[in-house]
């Protein structure tokens, strides 16, 4: 069989290595030939290892999976895709058979459509619930499956009562084992898509479980919140901690104000949860559903992803001040992104001895809390405790995020709750909204005003790209135009797991206002080649800080944005269901088609963070009240302090 982190394009495995592309020892020699194939009488070649169910799809004849993803590496134990091949005594999987000579397949024989049936049967025995009250209602593989198949009444009986106490424990990802048909997707994506390890099959044969270390909670194991198992799970066994309740309570309750911030990758997915197809953003529609629900003020988390980039680019210039001018040794570099709560995770855990490498500044969503509870409710003359701020999110990290006992500098909790992508959707559907009928209308202000640099934080290379479109033009003193055709930053974009851009800094220009008190001139970094990394999926950052603690080609990076998610935030562990790298690619493209719509691209001419800093922020970036509001700590063990 192929290496177990055999992986889609967008992660590390070479093409060779992938899900569908099984190649038997003794064939290994002929790699690159074709072979013939006929699958219900439909014939075609294919190169040599290709499995049954890729030559299928090539053909368009439709083989049911259940374990199967074109995320991960190949299972083959669920057994829902078996097929009869002419010479074979007992069916085949199709997903896990690679073709090395020619053969005749049939995909739905009454032998193929009975095994099926029984397979299905034998997965409900053991399925406890019933499906009006599973928040996979609709979108659940194991009911489409049952559907397709007629499954009509419980052939093998049904559990009566649940086998497994629910583990509520964590702030992002709730797991009902009562559901769980052992296809090991969650395994596969924990082991070898993020390579965090939370989760593994336990026990033998209708013993077996999947389950953490030594059985225990989510809340008292590694896990990084990531929330890509509920992504890949076919069933409501994994599901995001659903805080929909009390967010209709808030919006109920007359004595609160309620806003809600929202993401640019929910905006890229939400109309997927309305039957469209991937690729539609439905932005300006979702602002005014959401004034429809209740919410008072509707913002736009793109404008703390501008205030991110002013903040954490003012930081990794004050590290490269301090490094090569003042020849301070102990600054660490490359700074790292602090954007994702997941990536921010999986480096406490895994990696505590680089925490110093990571930058203070929040993510924009906590910034955003930060603002709204102390900038906002004085301009607005609101008692901070009477706001209730609601983030919209591609992420269910997030949930975890804004749970952190750190993260109430405000003096109350920045974020109250936190909601995915796939949360706000079904609250859009109760309020009795179809969402791509909706009027546009824009953000409130005074947070309604963005740029497009905050749009492509959505998708990975976008933190980076923002970064350099600010350094371009605050350091050299041209326009990034000049550079690059429409501020287009191509060499940082891409699904490649690793990446390093290099800009060459051939000229310099003035200090701008807002940073002279930082430095006195851009004179040291005249000549100098700055290098910028890019990695999404924690199993790309493991290698990248792999290779930065060996000396690798990373360690000569001067930044480094991190995403712990596959294709990064368009690719949360919130977003809508299923996803794979064609979906995802079509949200990066709908993403960076509304960054080319701005009018202004740049964060450092949003003129709402100008404002801020004119306003509230006057010390300016990484100023004291900056640092208080804006920024979190490190302490020398790496220990979080508020």
């Amino acid at each position: 069989m192929a290496d177990k982190c055999a992986k889609c394009e967008e992660t590390r495995a070479p093409k060779s290595q992938r899900a569908h592309e099984i190649v038997a020892p003794a064939a290994a020699d002929a790699i690159g030939a074709q072979v013939s194939a006929t699958i219900d009488g439909k014939e075609i070649k294919v190169p040599i290892g290709t499995t049954i169910l890729k030559a299928a799809n090539e053909l368009g004849v439709h083989i049911p999976t259940l374990c199967y993803h074109a995320d991960l590496c190949i299972a083959g134990v669920c057994r829902v895709c078996v097929v009869e091949v002419e010479g074979q005594r007992t069916l085949q999987a199709a997903c896990a058979y690679p073709i090395t000579q020619p053969i005749k397949v049939h995909t739905h024989t009454a032998k193929v459509r009975r095994a099926r049936r029984h397979i299905l049967d034998l997965l409900l025995s053991e399925h406890y619930g019933e499906c009006y009250a599973c928040g996979r209602n609709n979108n659940c593989e194991l009911q489409a499956l049952a559907k397709e198949y007629g499954v009509d009444y419980f052939r093998f009986g049904h559990p009566d009562k649940p086998r497994f106490e629910t583990d509520t424990s964590s702030y992002s990802v709730r797991r009902d084992m009562n559901k769980c048909v052992l296809c090991r997707r969650c395994v596969r994506t924990c082991i070898d898509l993020q390579e965090v390890g939370v989760l593994e099959v336990a026990r033998r044969g209708a013993e077996s479980k999947v389950v953490t270390f030594e059985d225990k909670p989510l809340a008292d194991v590694v896990c990084i919140n990531c929330g890509q198992c509920i992504n890949r799970c076919p069933t409501g066994a994994l599901t995001e901690k659903d805080f929909t309740d009390e967010v209709w309570a808030a919006i109920d309750d007359p004595t609160k104000h309620v806003v809600i911030q929202t993401a640019p990758s929910p905006r890229a997915g939400i109309g997927e949860c309305f039957g469209l197809e991937p690729g539609h953003a439905l932005t300006f529609e979702m602002n005014t559903a959401m004034r429809r629900m209740g919410f008072d003020k509707v913002f736009d988390t793109n404008f703390t992803a501008d205030l991110t980039i002013i903040e954490e680019g003012t930081e990794l210039l004050l590290r490269l001040y301090k490094a090569l001018v003042e020849k301070d040794k102990s600054v660490a570099l490359p700074q790292f992104t602090s954007c994702s709560p997941g990536w921010v995770k999986f480096i406490e855990h895994f990696y505590p001895e680089m925490l110093p490498n990571m930058s203070s500044a929040k993510s924009p969503q906590q910034m955003f809390g930060a603002v709204i509870k102390t900038y906002y409710a004085k301009k607005n003359n609101i008692d901070p405790k009477d706001i209730v701020c609601v983030s919209l999110m591609p992420c269910a990290a997030k949930k975890f995020e804004c749970n952190r006992p750190e993260m109430c500098d405000s003096g109350f909790k920045d974020i109250d709750y936190g909601l995915t992508t796939r949360e706000l959707g079904k609250m859009i559907a109760e309020t009795g909204i179809y969402l791509p009928d909706m009027p546009k209308s824009d953000f409130d202000d005074p947070f309604g005003t963005a740029t497009g640099s905050g749009v492509i934080f959505g998708a990975t290379g976008g933190v980076m790209e923002a970064a350099l479109r600010s350094v371009i033009e605050l350091v050299m003193g041209i326009k990034v135009e000049d550079l690059f055709d429409h501020a287009d930053i191509t060499p940082i974009r891409g699904f490649e797991g690793m990446r390093i851009a290099e800009l060459k800094i051939d000229k310099v220009g003035p200090v701008p206002d807002i940073l002279k008190h930082l430095v006195p001139n851009w004179d040291w970094l005249k000549g100098a080649t700055l290098k910028a990394g890019v990695a999404h999926g924690t199993a790309n950052a493991k290698r990248v800080l792999d290779d930065i603690k060996a000396g690798g080609k990373f360690s000569e990076c001067h930044f480094i944005e991190f995403m712990a998610c596959p294709g990064g935030c368009l690719g949360g562990g919130g977003q809508p269901i299923p996803t794979s790298p064609e979906i995802r690619a079509k949200r990066a493209q709908a993403i960076y088609n509304e960054d080319a719509a701005y009018e202004v691209r740049k964060s450092h001419e949003n003129p709402a963070v100008i404002e801020l800093y004119e306003k509230f922020l006057t010390d300016g970036p990484c100023g004291h009240l900056s640092h208080k509001l804006l920024h979190t700590h490190y302490t020398p063990r790496g220990k979080f302090i508020g």
